[in-house]
């Protein structure tokens, strides 16, 4: 590709971006795929650094967020909501938002697999894209992109009870990643009728991802959920 043509890329990339740099190079080894690596030693060509970077200035991003809007909330669950806004699936989704994969550069082969559009290129490319706003910006502008990347997921987050909708979370992680989503059923019933405790799983296909107990089966429902979320991602 000829510097003209190169040139337009990085413009439009930064257009679809939304964010101006200053310099371009970062942004271009921000949107470099590793599969285009002719040597292995030659790691600052491909974007994994800056998306070493990209992961810490994310990650302080959304916790000065959230510990600036939400006062009152315990150590616990700002780590839980800062975890779900900033998972794989959810950095993901606002890099497809963004388009991303169409502006990464990557080999043939792991284009023809299907890499423009697999959940760990994405988040792993974005996170290098506010890697790269951090070096070329600072991060009075990586901060303001990450906010608005994330603003649709955050909002729903702090919608779903504040972040305590586990089976929404866990429903979109399946989703995702599987192309299906997770069955509950009851495994236990006790108790006198007017107070009965349930036992319920939720499952994936024919594996058991979390198991829960509440009062009521909606209760029992998110804390297997929550227990699955916990447990991380099952065999595909």
């Amino acid at each position: 590709m000829d510097d003209q043509a190169a040139g337009g890329e990085l413009a439009e990339a930064q257009r679809m971006l939304g964010v101006r740099f200053r310099d371009v190079r970062l942004l271009q080894q921000a949107l470099t795929h590793r599969s285009l690596l002719k040597d292995a030693r030659d790691v600052g060509a491909a974007n994994e650094r800056l998306e070493f970077l990209g992961d810490s200035v994310l990650g302080q991003a959304v916790a000065e967020y959230l510990y600036r809007k939400y006062p009152t909330w315990s150590e616990g669950r700002l780590t839980k909501v800062k975890a779900a806004a900033v998972s794989q699936v959810a950095l993901g989704q606002a890099a497809r938002q963004l388009l991303l994969g169409e502006l990464l550069h990557m080999a043939r082969g792991e284009e023809q697999s299907g890499g423009r559009s697999r959940l760990s290129i994405l988040s792993d490319s974005l996170e290098a894209v506010i890697g790269a706003i951090f070096l070329d910006r600072g991060m009075h502008a990586a901060r303001r992109f990450v906010l608005r990347v994330l603003a649709e997921r955050l909002a729903r987050i702090e919608a779903q009870q504040e972040g305590e909708d586990y089976k929404t979370l866990l429903q979109e992680q399946t989703q995702e990643r599987h192309k299906t989503v997770p069955s509950y059923r009851v495994i236990e019933a006790s108790g006198p009728e007017h107070s009965k405790t349930f036992v319920m799983e939720v499952i994936l296909g024919d594996q058991v991802l979390g198991m829960g107990c509440g009062r009521t089966k909606k209760a029992a429902e998110q804390a297997a959920a929550r227990q699955a979320l916990e447990r991380g991602e099952p065999e595909a």
